[in-house]
Formats: C-alpha cells, sequence, structure tokens
C-alpha cells in the first residue's frame, strides 16, 4: 500500500492528499525554459523540485507521463504581448536562425540537466513544433465567446471571462479593481482592455517567425503552448503542473482562463509551484542581469564565486531549502553546502565498506519511515537530509570501530540510503577532476602507499613531504587502522 503524499496545492492554498485522478497514471506537466540564454542557478530549481517529485511518484508506483515544454517561439521581450520575441532578437544580434539559437542553448541546457543529474522528462515538446494545436485551441476560444479579432490578432477577453468564471483565482489578484482602475487607459491600443492578453499576434513584417493562420500571418501568444501541448499529451484533465512562483501571474493564471473557456472546464487539479532563487534579497533571473549562469557555478568564473562549484553541490544546496521557500544565493552558502554533501557522501562510501557483526550497538531503526514521512509531506528534503546526517554519525561510530551494526540492520541501512540518497534526492559521487577515473584513483593510491611505507620506515619527510603536497592540491587525507582514505 503507498503512503498518503501531500502536496500544497497552490489554487486551494493549502496541502492536499495526492489523489491521481486515473491510478497509477500521472500526468505532469513543467513549464520549461524559454532557450536563448544559458541556464543559470534559477533554471536548476524548478528542474531539480520537480526532478524530485518525479523520482518520488515513481517510487510510490505510480506511472508518471511527465511532459516538459521548450518555449521556442513567442516570449516577447518586455512582456507577454509587447516587444521582441526573445528568441528573434538574439537571432537578429547574432545573425543566426532562431532554430540554430533555439538548438545552440537547448544542448547546453540539455548538458547542464544531465551534470545535475536531473532525469529526462517522458516528452519534451516545443512550441514551434505545435503551431497548428495552438491555431486549434484560439479557434475553440474564438467560438465559446471569450475571445476578440482586433487588427489582425486575437486577444483573450478578460472581463467577459471574469463574469462567468474567476480570473484571478490562482495568483490572488482582484481583476474587478484592476478592470476599473485601468478601464480610462484603455482604448489606447489593439486591446479592449490592458488586461486582455494575446491568443495570437499579428506578425510585423520585421517579425522573423511567422506561421499562416485564419487571421493571417502571425505567431502564437507565451500563455497558450502550455495549454495546447498539456492537453494534447495529458488529456483535458491532467493531474499536477509545476513551474516557478515567477510564472503564477499572469502565465499559469492566462492558462487557467484559456483552458476554460475553451473546454468549458479547468483541467489541472494541483498547481505546484516552487519558490525562487534571491541574490542580495532580490529574485535571481535573466530580465533583472543578476544571475549566474550553471556553467560559471562549476568554472567559479564569476566575481561573487569564491571558487568553482560542482553540479552535486548545487543540486545540495537546492535541496537543502523546502522547494516552497526563498533560497538566497551566497559563496559562503554554497561552500558549507560543499562540506555538508561531502560529509554526506563520505558517509555513504563508509557504509559500503562496514563489516557486519552479530549485534547492533548503533541506532537505525525508523530510519526509512522517518525519510519517507518527510517526503510524503510536501516534498520536505530538508528533513529528509536531516535524517541521514543523524544516521551518517552512527555509520562513522562504526567505520572508526567505536560501535558495530549486524548483518540485518547494515543491509536496510545500505538499502535506505540507495533509495533516498541516490534514487530520490538524486545525489551522486562526483566526477571531480577525474576523480572517477581508475587510472588516477590508483596514482593517488600509489603515492599514499609509498607515503604509508615511508612511515613504516620512519623517514618522517618523505612522508610529511607527499601529505603537504596532496594536501595543498586539494586532497582530504585520513589515516586509518588499515591504511589511509583520501578524497578531493
Amino acid at each position: 500500500m503507498k503512503n498518503k503524499l501531500f502536496i500544497y496545492n497552490t489554487l486551494t492554498r493549502k496541502k492536499e492528499e495526492f489523489k491521481p485522478l486515473h491510478e497509477p497514471n500521472v500526468g505532469l506537466y513543467v513549464c520549461g525554459p524559454t532557450v536563448y540564454g544559458d541556464a543559470h542557478l534559477g533554471h536548476a530549481r524548478p528542474a531539480i523540485t520537480f526532478d524530485v517529485l518525479f523520482r518520488y511518484l515513481t517510487h510510490l508506483g505510480y506511472k508518471v507521463r511527465y511532459v516538459r515544454n521548450i518555449t521556442d517561439v513567442g516570449h516577447l521581450e518586455h512582456d507577454a504581448d509587447e516587444g521582441e520575441d526573445k528568441i528573434a532578437k538574439k537571432a537578429r544580434l547574432e545573425k543566426l536562425e532562431p532554430m540554430e539559437v533555439v538548438q545552440y542553448y537547448l544542448l547546453r541546457y540539455h548538458k547542464a540537466m544531465e551534470q545535475l543529474n536531473v532525469l529526462p522528462p517522458s516528452i519534451e515538446p516545443h512550441a514551434s513544433g505545435h503551431i497548428i494545436e495552438q491555431i486549434e485551441f484560439v479557434k475553440k476560444i474564438l467560438d465559446a465567446g471569450y475571445a476578440y479579432e482586433s487588427e489582425g490578432s486575437i486577444y483573450f477577453d478578460v472581463e467577459k471571462y471574469n463574469k462567468n468564471f474567476h480570473y484571478g483565482k490562482l495568483s490572488g489578484r482582484n481583476i474587478d479593481e484592476l478592470l476599473e482602475t485601468t478601464r480610462e487607459l484603455d482604448g489606447q491600443s489593439e486591446k479592449r482592455r490592458s488586461v486582455d492578453f494575446a491568443l495570437w499576434k499579428k506578425a510585423s513584417p520585421e517579425h522573423i517567425m511567422r506561421w499562416p493562420s485564419p487571421w493571417g500571418e502571425g505567431f502564437p501568444g507565451w500563455h497558450l503552448e502550455c495549454s495546447a501541448m498539456g492537453t494534447k499529451y495529458l488529456g483535458e484533465e491532467f493531474d499536477i503542473h509545476g513551474g516557478g512562483m515567477d510564472l503564477m501571474f499572469p502565465h499559469h493564471e492566462c492558462e487557467i482562463a484559456q483552458n476554460s473557456a475553451a473546454l468549458g472546464k479547468e483541467t489541472v487539479k494541483y498547481w505546484m509551484h516552487n519558490n525562487m532563487i534571491t541574490i542580495n534579497g532580490q529574485k535571481m533571473g535573466k530580465s533583472l542581469g543578476n544571475f549566474i549562469t550553471l556553467d560559471e557555478f562549476f568554472s567559479g568564473r564569476h566575481s561573487l564565486l569564491s571558487q568553482p562549484f560542482t553540479p552535486m553541490t548545487i543540486r545540495f544546496f537546492i535541496l537543502q531549502a523546502h522547494y516552497r521557500s526563498t533560497v538566497d544565493f551566497s559563496s559562503d552558502a554554497l561552500e558549507a553546502s560543499e562540506k555538508g554533501l561531502a560529509r554526506l557522501m563520505e558517509a555513504y562510501m563508509r557504509l559500503q565498506k562496514l563489516m557486519p557483526s552479530a549485534t547492533s550497538t548503533v541506532e537505525i531503526v525508523g530510519l526509512r519511515d522517518k525519510c519517507e514521512a518527510a517526503m510524503c509531506d510536501d516534498l520536505n528534503t530538508p528533513i529528509v537530509i536531516s535524517h541521514l546526517f543523524d544516521v551518517a554519525k552512527a555509520i562513522n561510530t562504526v567505520h572508526d570501530g567505536k560501535g558495530a551494526i549486524s548483518e540485518t540492520d547494515l543491509t536496510e541501512l545500505k538499502d535506505v540510503f540507495d533509495v533516498f540518497v541516490k534514487d530520490i534526492l538524486g545525489l551522486q559521487t562526483e566526477d571531480v577532476a577525474g576523480e572517477s577515473n581508475e587510472a588516477y584513483k590508483k596514482a593517488i593510491d600509489l603515492l599514499l602507499q609509498m607515503r604509508l611505507e615511508a612511515k613504516q620506515n620512519k623517514d618522517w619527510a618523505t612522508s610529511d613531504k607527499i601529505r603537504n603536497e596532496l594536501t595543498a592540491l586539494g586532497f582530504s587525507i585520513k589515516d586509518t587502522k588499515d591504511g589511509f582514505e583520501w578524497s578531493l
């Protein structure tokens, strides 16, 4: 029997027991990136958050269809309806085809996700590959009477929709008040109201990406792609829609309106939103110019970074905070995460080498249940990590010869660590400076064996020289009763 999973539903503003519409099948849709630049820390958080959700739902026995879209058209520079298409602008500045820009940055995004050990989604649809579906969706909204044509563009009629539904229910916006305060300003553009949003935009002569439609050549509005692709691959009603909190308004609010207008019902049962990565208290993002790319983290080439940080350090840093809390970036915080991860992974590696005794003198009972309870409480990864650290102390006690563990307890502990450290949290040993390379490891082992022999021969000068030189290069060396241990 599955554990009861409770997740915070942004729409109802409370934790709810997760009950899929078609158990054991689960439909999960997550807003992916707009691919016009390198992925940064703000992209890593939703990717890791919903990767953990995907992993945990699978662990609970559900069959998950995970859809993560790629925005490669329609996301305009200034807001959802005005300005130049972000990808088209990048293409114009670099004298490339828009899809060259998309391909270049999408490959880099995939590489960064792989380094972070983020599992690929079941389906990764592109907005530009679903123009027909988006045009058909606009037709449904027009037929239902919740959209209008103006100068070759199609706009969603928020005021009319709000009379029959509730525009603003997800984000908590008071649209009635907004309509009143902006009514005097309207009539200055092709929209009837400033709160109306584009479903289809007429392409200006200089606009690069354009497609034929019943209303002339143009391109889809940014919000439309998720409505069209979510319902195409997951059906008119599906379980979970996720994304960053910054997408609640207008993007997800508009998506709810589009779905309700076209289909006469809401599509999503549970809305989940991760909170922001901040820097000096301000959201980290491309639009604000205060972001640090993942490549810069991995290389250390940024003025705010004291050193390079590995992908697993970034992942651990994000998992140490609950997904609904803000995380304020600092190099000091990352250094602390690096040390914490090293302690946890050292305990994990030591666990693999422990030998069982007849009885246990360390307490490990209940670890699995405690970790499951934390995950079922709205994916509380920081609590899971704290439970794992508690047991890491027991592992180190046994490793240092100050305690014992029975074969039954050892088998259970190894399985729990495998499940929660590797399978659910997605943490893995790093490939740092060739550490996974057998020749590299053998070379370090050889040097330390030579040091051990020097100590046995009381050649303290050679012994100290090897240790000091390796320590200066960043190696941590520990003498043990069986010889030595090292890590980078």
